[in-house]
């Protein structure tokens, strides 16, 4: 039989036999991370706990960490502005992706994280992005209309209701549906709960109602990333202009 070498412990089976460890990308809030070996000593994950050998790793009902699914379903969901070379907002953009540009050299960093948080790997480190812009100029066709979303009906009417200020929590037609009225900007409107309900499909004239604003169609060429700036970095506000 072939003679076994033993493996040291803490020493992946990947670089043992030869190939090259997997490259991670790890957010380090406040710079990178310190040089040495991992806390918990060898053998152990970043940020793991040392066990005896034998010992399952269990459950600890003291952590109060966030699950790991948690994170990275945050980080999942967290957006980058993109600038044209000329500085003006394109779209936003999944993290991932405004990592994968800049990585590429098509995109450079213009605002990092608020919070200084940064991406590590073996060879490279960056910080987290908020406004990214490209290297060279794109493009980009122009649209006169703008769709009709949730989000963006939301944002034109300030999240109130049309009918008695409220906070809005839904979208009514002020010419209901049933009635003929189309779905537009224009018959459209944020509303609460308690009014959709007591309007149901009734006419503004049959209960005496009257619209705090008349509803129009909003225009401006950066109105499609307007409708997301309610949850969006303060960074990218100096890129949006405002809205119409």
């Amino acid at each position: 039989m072939p003679d076994r070498q033993p493996i040291p412990l803490g020493v992946p089976s990947q670089a043992v036999a030869g190939q090259a460890p997997e490259v991670v990308l790890r957010a380090h809030p406040g710079g990178a991370p310190s040089h040495g070996a991992p806390p918990g000593g060898p053998g152990t994950r970043p940020g793991g706990v040392a066990r005896p050998p034998g010992q399952r790793r269990g459950r600890d009902p003291s952590n109060s960490a966030v699950p790991t699914t948690t994170a990275a379903s945050s980080w999942g969901r967290r957006r980058v502005l993109l600038l044209n070379a000329t500085f003006e907002p394109l779209t936003a953009l999944p993290l991932r992706r405004a990592v994968v540009l800049v990585m590429c050299g098509k995109a450079e960093v213009v605002h990092g994280d608020p919070a200084g948080l940064e991406l590590h790997a073996a060879t490279v480190s960056l910080p987290v992005p908020s406004v990214i812009r490209l290297s060279t100029y794109v493009r980009v066709p122009y649209r006169a209309q703008v769709p009709l979303t949730r989000a963006g009906l939301m944002h034109r009417d300030r999240y109130r209701c049309a009918y008695c200020g409220g906070r809005a929590e839904t979208i009514d037609h002020v010419v209901p549906r049933s009635r003929g009225g189309p779905h537009s900007w224009t018959n459209c409107v944020a509303c609460c709960a308690k009014c959709n309900h007591r309007k149901a499909d009734k006419l503004l004239s049959e209960i005496g109602w009257r619209l705090r604003v008349v509803p129009r169609a909003p225009h401006g060429p950066h109105w499609r990333l307007l409708a997301h700036s309610k949850e969006a970095d303060p960074l990218w506000r100096p890129y949006l202009g405002t809205a119409a």
